[in-house]
């Protein structure tokens, strides 16, 4: 079986960081053994949420309440108790895979900030896909969901993977709703929840509303956004004038109030990957396949079974502008997250800052916003410092676990750094022109 492919902290750490956000709650004395595929086993995953979250059908705190009701929340799929108590049942269901081995919480773990802590994720049969499994935390406040935007909602994005033949498996529908529609339990659920039989509409319907409770906007920027100036610590503040400002984070990253996750909801080129593709062979390609078949389910394929994975927005938009483009992923939380990026090639936040600072990954599609920073150590140290700092109170504990030992990993090895392109001593054409040692 793969394993996880970033040193992350142990399950016996995250437990101790979850207990020590919740207030000393859970006992650590015996780890829990993993599920297949590396996650925690489901009841123990169950038993960290209910010390996280309530369930609850109101608009979340940190969320305008007109934009939750009239945005986030569709008219045809309000949030009742009925409902969420069905999705988080099926959310945590391996019957949802073809060989009972994975659920949605196998890629989205709750004890790994809800998502697989793999550069890309891994289905039934030990089939690995081509990109990595974003979280699925505020992923109800996104304006469309994976990298490449294909899902426009929740609802429509909760039922592909469950019929992605490297995911989780299932030929069709009915196969993926044979064990759930003979179980008693299912059949009173799904009735007390949409007044139906138990179909699969309502069952992405139902992971939907499930997931529109995983909203964690509670952290330290948020209360010194609100006037507590020791919320952050003086790099942090150092690294969010920095973000504001000379490192452009909030060129693509603006968070306020009325945009609390940090994203522009568009699609970006930044170069990730750019070095080892051809973009171009891979648009020809791809347009030839995607004239003959547009179902989305086609689409679901060639974005995690093949290279042209690499095309990101292109895919959904066959627009030559989104070649490599890849949705501004949001910053909350994003201390639990790693490995970053759609391919999960950047494994610490000093990798990230150092992919930017240098100007991404040259190549004809990069993004006219990215160029080289000109930041230096103490100021890369800090912008990270700040993005620790967008993390939920409810993780604190496993959130300095993480900063921890992402320090230590960085300070071992740093192969996105590259000074003389973040300084400006060499410019990206230099060595395409004139190879490796540019001008000189």
């Amino acid at each position: 079986m793969n394993k996880p492919d970033r040193v992350r902290p142990s399950c016996r750490t995250l437990l101790i960081g979850l207990a020590l956000a919740a207030g000393g709650a859970l006992s650590v004395a015996a780890e829990p053994v993993t599920a297949p595929h590396g996650a925690m086993q489901m009841p123990e995953q169950q038993k960290r949420l209910d010390q996280l979250i309530s369930g609850r059908t109101t608009p979340p705190p940190g969320v305008d309440p007109v934009a939750w009701a009239s945005i986030y929340v569709p008219a045809d799929n309000a949030l009742t108790a009925e409902r969420i108590a069905l999705g988080r049942k099926l959310y945590f269901d391996t019957r949802l895979s073809k060989d009972g081995t994975l659920a949605c919480a196998t890629c989205h773990d709750v004890s790994r900030g809800f998502t697989d802590h793999r550069s890309v994720s891994e289905g039934i049969s030990d089939h690995l896909g081509k990109r990595s499994a974003p979280t699925t935390m505020n992923a109800a406040l996104m304006q469309s969901q994976f990298w490449d935007g294909r899902a426009a909602s929740l609802e429509e994005q909760a039922k592909l993977p469950i019929l992605n033949p490297i995911e989780m498996g299932h030929p069709d529908a009915a196969s993926a709703m044979a064990g759930v529609s003979k179980d008693p339990a299912y059949q009173s659920q799904f009735q007390k929840a949409y007044g139906h039989a138990p179909n699969y509409e309502d069952l992405g319907r139902a992971l939907a509303s499930f997931e529109r409770t995983l909203i964690f906007l509670d952290a330290p920027f948020d209360r010194f956004a609100a006037g507590e100036r020791s919320a952050l610590s003086a790099a942090a503040q150092r690294g969010l004038e920095l973000f504001n400002g000379k490192a452009r984070c909030v060129s693509c990253h603006m968070i306020n109030s009325s945009n609390p996750l940090g994203t522009d909801n568009r699609f970006h080129n930044i170069g990730v990957s750019a070095r080892k593709q051809n973009f171009e062979a891979l648009a020809s390609q791809a347009f030839g396949i995607l004239k003959q078949n547009t179902d989305p389910q086609a689409l679901d394929k060639l974005a995690l079974e093949t290279d042209m994975s690499e095309l990101g927005r292109f895919l959904v938009s066959k627009q030559r502008q989104d070649i490599g483009s890849f949705k501004t992923e949001q910053l909350r939380n994003v201390g639990l997250t790693a490995p970053y990026m759609h391919d999960g090639s950047l494994h610490t936040l000093w990798d990230v800052v150092d992919h930017y600072n240098k100007g991404g990954e040259s190549n004809a599609y990069l993004d006219g916003g990215i160029e080289p920073l000109n930041l230096s150590e103490n100021e890369i140290n800090d912008v990270v410092a700040f993005l620790f700092a967008l993390t939920d109170q409810r993780f604190s504990a496993q959130n300095e676990a993480a900063f921890r030992e992402q320090q230590a990993l960085a300070a071992k090895n740093r192969p996105f750094r590259d000074n003389a392109l973040a300084h400006r001593q060499m410019l990206p054409f230099e060595q395409r022109v004139m190879g490796a040692a540019g001008l000189k």
